[in-house]
C-alpha cells in the first residue's frame, strides 16, 4: 500500500518594489529588515528603480552588495552615466544599459537566484508588460526609461517606457508570478508629508508639479490594494542628488519596514497554519477515498 505524506507547505512570499526615482534605495532597506528577520523573498517583482534594486538583489542574493553599489555611487559616477541624445529623450540610456550590465553579469531571467519579473510599460497601448524572460539588462533599462529623460527601448516589437507610468507599485506582477503573501513597497504614499509650500501660492508649475504626483499617488493606491503588507517608507520630497547620500535613504526603509515586522510575522503564522490545516485535510480525504 502507498503510502500518503503530510508536510507543512511554506508560504511563497513576493515583494513588489515599487517606482520612485531616487526614494528607491529604500528598498534596499527594506530587503535587509526582511532578511534579519529570516522572512523569505521568494518572488520579486519591480518598477522602475524598483527592478534596478530588485534585478541587483536577485542576480546574487546579497542585500549587501547592493548596499555597497548605492552607497558607493558619487557625483563623478552619476557624471559618466550622462550621454544627451535628444532622440525620444534627453539621454539615451547606453551608458546607464553598461552601469546596469555590470551589476546582473549579462544574466538571463533564469539565471537568477531569485525568481524576478520586471514591469515596464508600453507606449504604444499604456499596458503593464512585465517581462521575465531574455536579458535581464535590457527589461531593467526599460523599466526605468522615464519619459523625455531617457530614450525608451524596443524590445519584442514594443516601444517600452517606465514601468511606474502603468504599474508604480507592481503587486499584481508578483501575485501572478505565484506568490501567497505579497508585502509591497509603496514610495508613491509621502509625496505630501513634508512638502514645501512656500507662501501657499499655487502657480502654474505648483500645480502641474501636484496633480502629476496625485495622479501617481492614487494609481499606486490602487495597485497596492492587490498585497498583503503594504510599507509606506517616509520619503516624503526625495531629489535626485539625495542619489549621493544614499545611507540616509536606505535607513528611512528600514524604519519602515521594522514597523511592519510584528503584523507581519503574525499573518506568516496564521496564513502558514491554515496551510497545514489545509494540508491535513487534503490527507483525511484520501484515507476516507481509499477505505471506501
Amino acid at each position: 500500500m502507498k503510502k500518503i505524506k503530510i508536510f507543512k507547505k511554506r508560504l511563497k512570499i513576493g515583494l513588489a518594489l515599487g517606482g520612485g526615482g531616487p526614494k528607491g534605495l529604500a528598498h534596499i532597506g527594506v530587503i535587509k529588515v526582511l532578511e534579519e528577520n529570516d522572512i523569505p523573498i521568494d518572488f520579486i517583482a519591480g518598477t522602475s528603480i524598483g527592478a534596478m534594486i530588485g534585478g541587483f538583489y536577485a542576480c546574487k542574493k546579497d542585500v549587501r552588495q547592493v548596499e555597497k553599489i548605492a552607497v558607493d555611487f558619487d557625483q563623478k559616477i552619476a557624471l559618466s552615466l550622462l550621454d544627451p541624445s535628444f532622440n525620444q529623450g534627453f539621454l539615451g540610456g547606453r551608458k546607464v544599459m553598461n552601469f546596469i550590465r555590470r551589476h546582473v553579469d549579462d544574466l538571463r531571467f533564469d539565471d537568477l537566484k531569485v525568481p524576478l519579473s520586471v514591469v515596464a510599460t508600453n507606449l504604444k497601448n499604456g499596458n503593464a508588460v512585465a517581462i521575465t524572460e531574455g536579458d535581464v539588462s535590457t527589461a531593467i533599462r526599460a523599466s526605468i526609461s522615464l519619459p523625455l529623460i531617457f530614450k525608451p527601448i524596443r524590445r519584442d516589437g514594443m516601444l517600452l517606457g517606465d514601468g511606474g507610468l502603468s504599474a508604480p507599485v507592481p503587486a499584481e506582477a508578483v501575485k501572478n508570478m505565484g506568490a501567497d503573501l505579497i508585502i509591497a513597497v509603496n514610495l508613491n504614499a509621502d509625496y505630501f508629508s513634508n512638502s514645501d509650500d512656500g507662501d501657499g501660492k499655487f502657480g502654474f508649475y505648483k500645480i502641474t508639479e501636484n496633480s502629476s504626483k496625485i495622479l501617481f499617488q492614487n494609481l499606486a493606491f490602487q495597485n497596492a490594494r492587490n498585497a498583503d503588507i503594504v510599507i509606506n517608507p517616509h520619503v516624503g520630497k526625495t531629489r535626485w542628488s539625495n542619489l549621493l547620500k544614499g545611507e540616509d535613504i536606505i535607513l528611512v526603509g528600514e524604519n519602515a519596514t521594522r514597523e511592519i515586522i510584528p503584523q507581519l510575522k503574525k499573518m506568516i503564522e496564521q496564513r502558514s497554519g491554515k496551510s497545514l490545516m489545509k494540508s491535513f485535510m487534503i490527507f483525511v480525504k484520501k484515507i476516507f477515498n481509499k477505505a471506501v
